[in-house]
């Protein structure tokens, strides 16, 4: 099916500068798609860190369960990622496939198996062969440079429209160092990091164990933070290396140390870019929406209620059909599970408050807020009434374009 772009794709992407000690490729295999590129390549300079947050999924996929393994090491030299084919519930097809790629790869680059780190994304459930991505190695391996960032994004794309990028230069230890990120994700969002995969690359200079320290509460605001349908992946999958070649930082034993708060502001932007545009992507979107939960028993409980705002189809439904039934608002509130007083809860969409007291505001009229309803961007506001709690949440509407895509997705 011909994928049209996303109306809330960004009207221009960044540049994505040179980042020392990372060099890219592509190629196009034929895993699945047919002549455009599937397979990316990043070849990383030796002392490279890395960290990553992986899906919490139980039936996560082959690849996921490498990283784990070799995240523990905190080194890598190499990472591919396919499109196409997620290579999850394939047994040990699937290991077997995972184990003769990092093979060859690290045979290719002369490094440990643990350094190479692989990525796949498409349909569960069918064997993939490794010899199209293996045989491809030598072409990708000459073909590597330091410039191909667009193309990295658009060869890990499924059903995305647009590629997803992400860039930010901040000061570390007195030197200027890059972040660069690119993403794909359009269905099957709901990350718990825990077919959503995110590369971020820099050239500061960071342990591993404080680079996990720095994206794990990245993930959690932003990633943890989006759904376009309330599925989450077996492949969901976020790797951030680093390549320390803007040069040393002196004693850097901590990620509370001070002169790591502007990269982590940085990181945490490039997260949150990234993640807006995966929502913006949502299979079929034509509206971006953010649900604003303030007043709840905690942190948690208004993350919850916000998900299961953002999870509702009657929500999101209604958001495609420009309808205000702030009626389902209540609703998912309600059925959270979380605590809430009927006649302390509060609802504003687009700034209007429309429901206070246990009932509808006696001074809300529909046509107040029905511009904004017609918008490409709704906010939604929830009061809960019962705690100090907070959180803000971020989803998509859901149009029959939603089911059109997923109907015909294997065929």
């Amino acid at each position: 099916m011909a994928l049209t772009i996303s109306p809330l794709a960004p009207a221009s992407f960044p540049h994505l500068p040179e980042i020392k000690g990372v060099a890219l490729a592509s190629a196009a295999t034929g895993i699945r798609y047919k002549n455009r590129p599937d397979v990316l390549l990043a070849v990383l300079d030796a002392g490279t860190t890395v960290a990553g947050c992986l899906t919490t999924s139980k039936t996560r996929s082959a690849p996921v369960d490498y990283c784990a393994e070799n995240l523990k090491s905190g080194k890598a030299r190499v990472m591919i990622c396919n499109a196409g084919n997620s290579n999850a519930f394939t047994g040990k097809a699937g290991i077997t496939t995972v184990k003769a790629v990092a093979s060859a790869a690290a045979k290719q680059f002369k490094c440990k198996l643990t350094e190479v780190f692989q990525a796949s994304t498409g349909v569960i459930g069918e064997p993939m062969n490794p010899a199209p991505i293996i045989n491809a190695l030598p072409t990708l391996a000459q073909a590597a440079n330091a410039k191909d960032w667009d193309m990295a994004a658009r060869a890990i794309m499924t059903t995305d429209t647009f590629q997803k990028v992400a860039t930010a230069q901040v000061k570390l230890g007195g030197k200027t160092v890059t972040i660069n990120g690119i993403a794909k994700g359009s269905g099957m969002i709901a990350p718990e990091m825990a077919t959503m995969l995110v590369f971020i690359f820099t050239d500061a200079a960071i342990p591993a164990k404080i680079l996990q320290k720095l994206l794990s509460p990245a993930v959690g605001k932003s990633f943890n933070c989006i759904t376009v349908d309330g599925d989450t992946s077996t492949s969901d999958t976020v790797l951030l290396f680093a390549t320390g070649k803007a040069g040393v930082v002196k004693d850097l034993k901590s990620a509370s140390d001070a002169r790591l708060k502007p990269f982590a502001k940085a990181l945490d932007g490039i997260c949150h870019d990234l993640a807006m545009q995966v929502v913006k992507d949502g299979e079929g979107a034509e509206k971006l929406v953010e649900v604003k939960i303030t007043g709840a028993e905690s942190n948690s409980a208004a993350k919850k209620i916000g998900m299961v705002i953002a999870n509702s189809p009657l929500v999101k439904t209604a958001i495609a059909g420009e309808d205000a039934n702030w009626g389902r608002i209540v609703m998912a509130v309600g059925k959270s599970g979380e605590k809430a007083l009927r006649d302390k809860l509060r609802i504003k969409i687009g700034g209007v408050q429309v429901a206070a007291k246990g009932m509808k505001d006696p001074n809300y009229n529909e046509i107040d807020i029905m511009p904004h309803m017609k918008g490409r961007d709704i906010k939604i506001e929830v009061d809960i009434g019962v705690g100090k709690g907070a959180s803000t949440v971020w989803t998509c509407d859901l149009t029959h374009r939603y089911i059109d895509i997923n109907g015909s997705y294997r065929s």
